[in-house]
Parts: structure tokens; C-alpha cells; sequence
């Protein structure tokens, strides 16, 4: 497919919940959030159907986040039912790593290629204070098992505030180093003012680079994270939906005061 700035999309992430086992500062808010009601989330059979349309169309790359998609119940289940779809090339999940540890060996069999894990310090209790209460450990040893299982390359995604250059990023990239981890740098953004950078270490953000739709938990198609135009798969039908995010995909990410990072998937 191709939008009308002639940029090749060929890539759907797909948020499989609004539910998250973590609640890092720049994410959430401290007394919670207003979560989906079950019923409206996309079922496995909705999900699998929206990427047999999308790969009809010429999609090939897909991406699993949240919220954090590990906490979404039979989730390997939904990896080898997507994997398992003739045409889709690339099968990939964005995780917090606390599930991994019990699920990468699972989730390689299934048909998940890599995954990219969240580590925004190696800190124990700098990670406890970023993400309320978060241990640390669990990610590590979760990093650990996708290695293990072969979810390669594995890619850490750092939330930085102004700078890779900042001290707990520095500690970050020394321990992708040591361990022979891919790491990406992602500045802290903003949806409702419209604030986001491209990532370093990776092409997100260069939005003339573009190659992306977005399919929230409840079935909405975005054009893009910085826009508030979306377009149900439900009412629409799946084509109808996708085709008509692509039609309107901006060429710049501008804003988004509907939405949030937990909602849409990062």
C-alpha cells in the first residue's frame, strides 16, 4: 500500500490491551486510568481477521503491544494464530519484559521472531521509582529467556527526558553492550501537545519514513500516534477501515487529545 505521499505502508502494530502490570510515570497517572471495557477489546478472531485484510492489502510487518500485551490472557495463543497467516513476514512485540522470563521460549514456538523490552535504567531502585513499584529483576531475567529462546535481535527501547546522554541511559547502553543488545533511545513525548523526536538507534519518529498503521485494543485504525482520526474496523468492516486511515495518513504527526500511550500501544 502506499499513502498519498507515496510512502510504501507495509507495517501494523496492533494494541492487544489497554491493561498494563506496570504504571511508569510518563505513561500513567499515579491514581490509574479509565480502562476498556472487556467486551469492547478485539477478540483473537477480530485481530487475525484485520491482519488477513491487511495482508491482502500488502502488509507484511506486524508488532503486538499494550498497555503490555503479556498480561492479555492466552496471548501465545494469538502469536501463533497471526503467525500462521500466509503473507505476514515479520511478527514482532514490544513488552515491559516482567512476563517474560515465563513466556519467550512459549511465544518463539508460537512464532513470534524478536521482541523489543523496556529498560529506562538498570538502577534496581531508580526502576522502582519510574515505574511504581516495578522489580527489575523480573525484566532481566525475562531478557535473559528471550535470549535464550531466540527472540533475536533483541532491541531496548530507553525513555530518555531531554538526552542519551543522561546518566541513567549512559548505564543502559554500557549494559546493551556487555550484553550485546540493540538500544534505542526514545525522548519523552507528549500526544496532547504534539511533542515527539525521532528515536535514536531507530527510525521512529521520522515521520517522511513512515511506514506504519495503528490498531488500537478496541478496534480503532489510526493513521498515525500524533493524530486523533480513527476509524473502527467494527462499523467499517476491516478494508473499509484500513483504507480509509491510509487515504488520510498526514505527512507530519501533529497531535492527539483523544488518546493516550497505554491505549493506542507506543
Amino acid at each position: 500500500m502506499y499513502d498519498r505521499y507515496n510512502r510504501h505502508i507495509n507495517y501494523l502494530r496492533i494494541s492487544v490491551t489497554d491493561r498494563c502490570n506496570l504504571r511508569c510515570r510518563y505513561c500513567m497517572p499515579e491514581e490509574g486510568v479509565t480502562l476498556m471495557d472487556h467486551r469492547d477489546i478485539l477478540s483473537f478472531e477480530e485481530i487475525t481477521e484485520v491482519v488477513k485484510v491487511a495482508v491482502s492489502l500488502g502488509v507484511d510487518k506486524f508488532r503486538i503491544t499494550g498497555g503490555e500485551p503479556l498480561v492479555r490472557k492466552d496471548i501465545v495463543t494469538l502469536v501463533s494464530m497471526i503467525a500462521a497467516i500466509e503473507g505476514v513476514k515479520d511478527l514482532s512485540m514490544t513488552t515491559n519484559g516482567i512476563l517474560l522470563e515465563q513466556l519467550a521460549l512459549p511465544l518463539k514456538e508460537a512464532g513470534l521472531k524478536r521482541v523489543n523490552i523496556s529498560l529506562d535504567t538498570t538502577n534496581e531502585e531508580k526502576f522502582k521509582e519510574i515505574t511504581r513499584g516495578g522489580d527489575i529483576n523480573r525484566v532481566l531475567k525475562g531478557i535473559e529467556a528471550a535470549k535464550r529462546a531466540g527472540l533475536e535481535p533483541i532491541k531496548i527501547n530507553c525513555v530518555v527526558y531531554k538526552s542519551s546522554n543522561e546518566g541513567d541511559a549512559k548505564q543502559v547502553k554500557e549494559f546493551c553492550r556487555l550484553n550485546k543488545l540493540q538500544v534505542r533511545f526514545i525522548h519523552q513525548m507528549n500526544l496532547e501537545t504534539g511533542e515527539f523526536s525521532v528515536v535514536e538507534g531507530g527510525e521512529g519518529g521520522n515521520c517522511h519514513l513512515c511506514n506504519r498503521l495503528r490498531l488500537t485494543a478496541n478496534g480503532m485504525v489510526k493513521p498515525c500516534l500524533f493524530d486523533e482520526d480513527e476509524f473502527s474496523v467494527r462499523e467499517l468492516g476491516a478494508e473499509k477501515a484500513l483504507l480509509a486511515a491510509l487515504n488520510i495518513k498526514p505527512l507530519n504527526g501533529c497531535l492527539n487529545t483523544k488518546g493516550s500511550f497505554y491505549n493506542i500501544g507506543g
